[in-house]
């Protein structure tokens, strides 16, 4: 009997071996970003409002009702009570993880949260809660990393990605069936009312936000943009977006800019034209084709303005202002192209088209001739890190790197600064 026995446990022991060894070359052990994870139950409790919070990473900008809305990107919405642009008051934080982008018809508010769409009641800015979501409606992000070193395999089952752990990492080696969204670092997003207080964020009409906007609100409708879908949300009733519509808009849209009854994306190779006369269905209408690039575009009028950028996952190596004629929407024409050295965000009222320079600051220009703009520059603030602007009545509202600035141009003569929210630096 043990003469037969031992060859058997020998074969057994062969095959035991034969087995662990081909696992153990499917997986791989190296240094590298190990994923911070938030469970989807505790995403969807973690709005609150809290007092005491810092600026400290700023993202996207709105402005409703003297109100100014500051996201912190991934963290929460900062909230100032900007009835006195000189003196803007801090009133609350509402803590929204994964928040990147917003927009306000009314007095509700819409917001991104990782993978939901959350509804939130502005109207009293002392009170501010969540009155309805819509689940896995979004795609799946993850936050950048702050080094070199690799990102290890997501598993989506786990919850959203919130940060990144550097440490000793063991992973099985396969091909993932599907890819989150890497954010990139720094991923700096109408007639308004700006005279008089308010208590709080009025019933009636919609905000503004910057030109860096992936949400944009037109009637009962909600645009929601990222890369290569565009999602339309039936918002009749406020409290509860149906999603009505799945739109393919174009290759790595940016931004998003609304116009009467037109949709302007910025993509990273182009200006994407959607009519939105029937606002449930957008219809794409024509691309106006630029290098590649990032891509914020604003319209005024016939004109529209686009900035490019180059030195970020976008690619490409052009800096410029292009001017495009778009009064025949079928068929946009450049008008003039503008060298610049980091344009971010631009906004313009009346003849003013104010631009963020990126590390060069912000530039004010004369734009009242589209083919002179380059030589007539009025002001320039060099010593800011400017990304994104609003303008607001007599009002510029910009955030950058550094924080929330707001420049009186009342008097083209004399633009000056009104006052700054500076971010906080932890040591």
């Amino acid at each position: 009997m043990k003469a037969k026995i031992i060859p058997i446990l020998t074969i057994i022991s062969f095959y035991m071996f034969l087995f662990t060894s081909c696992e153990d070359s499917t997986y791989k052990e190296y240094m590298g970003n190990a994923p911070v994870y938030m469970t989807y139950d505790d995403l969807r409790k973690s709005v609150a409002a809290e007092q005491n919070v810092s600026l400290m990473n700023p993202g996207k900008i709105y402005f409703k009702d003297n109100y100014i809305f500051i996201v912190e990107e991934l963290r929460g919405i900062h909230v100032f009570d900007n009835s006195n642009p000189a003196s803007p008051v801090k009133k609350t934080f509402i803590k929204l993880p994964g928040v990147m982008d917003i927009s306000i018809s009314g007095s509700t508010m819409y917001a991104d949260s990782f993978v939901d769409l959350v509804v939130l009641d502005v109207q009293n800015i002392d009170n501010i809660h969540e009155v309805a979501r819509v689940k896995d409606i979004l795609p799946y992000t993850v936050p950048p990393v702050e080094n070199d070193y690799p990102m290890a395999t997501i598993d989506q089952e786990k919850g959203v990605v919130t940060g990144w752990n550097v440490k000793k990492i063991r992973e099985k080696v396969y091909t993932p069936n599907t890819y989150p969204i890497y954010l990139s670092k720094g991923v700096f997003y109408e007639t308004m009312n700006a005279s008089g207080a308010s208590s709080g964020v009025s019933g009636s009409g919609v905000g503004v936000g910057g030109s860096m906007a992936r949400f944009g609100i037109r009637g009962n409708v909600l645009y929601v943009v990222d890369k290569n879908t565009l999602k339309v949300f039936d918002i009749s009733v406020k409290t509860d977006p149906v999603q009505a519509n799945d739109v393919y808009p174009g290759w790595n849209v940016e931004t998003m800019f609304l116009t009467g009854n037109t949709m302007f994306l910025g993509t990273t190779t182009g200006m994407s034209v959607l009519d939105i006369s029937v606002p449930l269905s957008p219809l794409y209408k024509t691309f106006f084709t630029h290098a590649r690039s990032c891509d914020p575009v604003i319209v005024d009028d016939t004109l529209a303005y686009i900035t490019l950028r180059s030195g970020t996952t976008c690619g490409g190596t052009l800096n410029t202002l292009s001017v495009v004629n778009v009064k025949n929407i079928i068929s946009p024409s450049l008008v003039a192209t503008y060298s610049m050295k980091d344009p971010h965000g631009l906004g313009k009222n009346g003849d003013l088209l104010f631009i963020c320079d990126g590390d060069a600051g912000l530039k004010v220009y004369d734009a009242s001739d589209p083919n002179t703009i380059g030589t007539h520059l009025l002001y320039t603030y060099p010593n800011i890190n400017a990304f994104d602007v609003i303008p607001v009545g007599n009002v510029l509202v910009m955030i950058g790197k550094d924080g929330l600035y707001q420049y009186d141009y009342s008097n083209i003569q004399d633009i000056h600064l009104l006052s700054s929210i500076l971010v906080v630096h932890l040591d």
